[in-house]
This record gives C-alpha cells, structure tokens and sequence, in this order.
C-alpha cells in the first residue's frame, strides 16, 4: 500500500474511531471500555511516525461534544490504538491527582509513555498511577499505588 493510501486511511480511521470511542464508553468500566477499543494483532499502519499518530491523536478530538471532561482518556484512547497498529508497544497510564484525594470530586489523568518517555499528555500535577495497560495489553495495578495513596 503507498503511503499516502496508508496515510489517508489512517485519518480516516482515527476520525471514525474518535466519534466512536464517545458511544463504546458510554456506561462502561474503564477495563471493559480498554477491551472494547483494543485493536487485533495487525499492524496495517506499520511505518507511521509515533509523533505523527499522537498529534493526529490529540488534533482528533480538539473540540469535543461529548466526552468534555474527559480528553485526555479519549486522546489516550485514540493514540494507544493507533500506535499498537501501527506496530508500536505503548503504555497507557491511569492516574489520580493526589490532591484530589481529601477533595468532593476526584481528578483523573491519563497519559501514553513509548520507550519510557511519555509521549501524549504529560501529567502536570503528582499523580498517582492507580492503572497501566502495559506494552503487551495486559491491564495491571501499579504496586505503589495503594501505599503511594495512604
């Protein structure tokens, strides 16, 4: 396939996928909501630049109807699927602000790290990772969450 098909395709389908993550969370728990958009083992956007899928990533959803709230998890979203086809191994983490704990409403982060750097949505304030979906899609609970919470 040329790169400009590939290319063209791959906006298409991210633009799809950033309308269809909105309805697919809807009245989901996050682990169902991670299994509901997990792409299969192919990688048809192999060669695709990470940077490239992250900016289209955040550029997707940068004026959001639904989801207001909520942009990082549906960027994060976005970009862990798209780097994954395109045959990257990223990590999506979960985190909550550790000033948010003694607070009425908790304040939520999620951010995408490739090869140890973060990639998408750096976390601006200390958070505490409560959840990662790992380089291999496995969903795990940091050990130092619990103890990083007390």
């Amino acid at each position: 396939m040329g790169a400009s098909v590939k290319y063209w395709r791959f906006r298409m389908a991210l633009w799809l996928w950033a309308r269809l993550i909105p309805v697919l969370s809807w009245r989901s728990d996050l682990v169902t909501l991670l299994r509901r958009v997990a792409p299969s083992g192919a990688t048809p956007y192999h060669g695709l630049p990470a940077h490239l899928i992250a900016y289209r990533a955040k550029r997707a959803v940068r004026r959001p109807r639904v989801m207001v709230d909520r942009p990082c998890l549906r960027e994060g979203l976005l970009a862990d699927r798209f780097l994954r086809l395109a045959g990257y191994q990223p990590e999506l983490h979960f985190g909550i602000s550790r000033e948010s704990l003694v607070q009425d409403k908790l304040a939520a982060h999620c951010w995408v790290v490739l090869n140890g750097n973060i990639l998408l949505n750096e976390p601006v304030t200390e958070m505490v990772e409560v959840l990662v979906r790992d380089r291999d899609a496995h969903i795990q609970r940091p050990e130092n969450a619990v103890a990083a919470a007390e």
